[in-house]
């Protein structure tokens, strides 16, 4: 498995957040090859923004379509998140790799699907999930 650690660039130096995992692996990879890979950090969308959908939208969609929650989550992707449309075969993004920003809109258009098809989900602050 990959390892993902977190830091800043600083005065052209890493900055790691916590440093001490990492000198673990790098001790521990000692005389191996190994694949560097320095990218700038994406945020995912946050744990809020996943309970609303999970919780909230997800749920109520699924009820007016006759849905279960999966079914209705891949129904939403495929319908917002398809890529090679133009294919035989088109795909779909994870919905997971989404950046914040990108699982705004996509949240979004969900929400814009609900009120065509007449059903309302409220605002994150107008509901408590649990």
């Amino acid at each position: 498995m990959d390892r993902i650690f977190r830091g800043a660039i600083q005065d052209g130096k890493i900055k790691l957040e916590n440093p001490q995992p990492f000198h673990a692996l790098v001790n521990s990879l000692e005389k191996e090859q190994v694949d560097l890979i320095l990218r700038k950090h994406k945020s995912r969308r946050s744990n809020s923004q996943n309970s609303w959908y999970w919780g909230c939208i997800v749920p109520l969609l699924a009820e007016h379509c006759g849905y279960d929650t999966e079914e209705m989550h891949e129904a939403l992707k495929h319908k917002f998140l398809r890529i090679h449309d133009d294919s035989e075969l088109p795909t779909v993004r994870s919905s997971a790799k989404l950046t914040t920003a990108e699982f705004t809109e996509y949240v979004e258009k969900c929400r814009r699907l609900g009120a065509e098809l007449g059903v309302y989900i409220p605002n994150p602050g107008e509901v408590e999930i649990s």
